[in-house]
């Protein structure tokens, strides 16, 4: 009898394993990834990029830009509105980051002189 239950015990543990990398697989592959800017990348006036669109964190944003010209920095509302890099910021400069989105309001700007103004910005929020 002891034995019996060793075996459903065991047999619990398996079903409970399994059920987890189910749930973990489904999560990761649920996770999307975004081209900023679709085939025109991070450039100017992408600002209007995000509408129509639905995030989720975990999502990954990929910044294609020429990195002489352009860079991604992630900063918070205040540094998005005024077009301003916090210290301690995040500047990317690959010319092809990837970032993972937060849950929440996530910004991101270009702060070479003048772009961030020119509409090189993006908020995306993220559920």
């Amino acid at each position: 009898m002891a034995q019996g239950r060793g075996s459903a015990s065991g047999i619990g543990v398996i079903v409970g394993i399994t059920l987890l990398a189910l749930l973990l697989h489904f999560e990761i592959v649920h996770a999307a990834t975004y081209t900023v800017g679709d085939s025109g990348g991070w450039a100017f006036n992408v600002v209007n990029w995000p509408n129509g669109k639905q995030f989720r964190a975990g999502d990954t944003l990929i910044f294609k830009y020429n990195p002489s010209a352009h860079n991604v920095v992630v900063v918070d509302e205040n540094g998005y509105s005024n077009c301003k890099t916090p210290d301690g910021a995040q500047v990317h400069k690959s010319g092809n980051d990837q970032i993972k989105l937060s849950k929440g309001q996530n910004y991101f700007i270009c702060n070479f002189p003048g772009h961030c103004e020119s509409a090189m910005k993006i908020a995306v929020n993220a559920v």
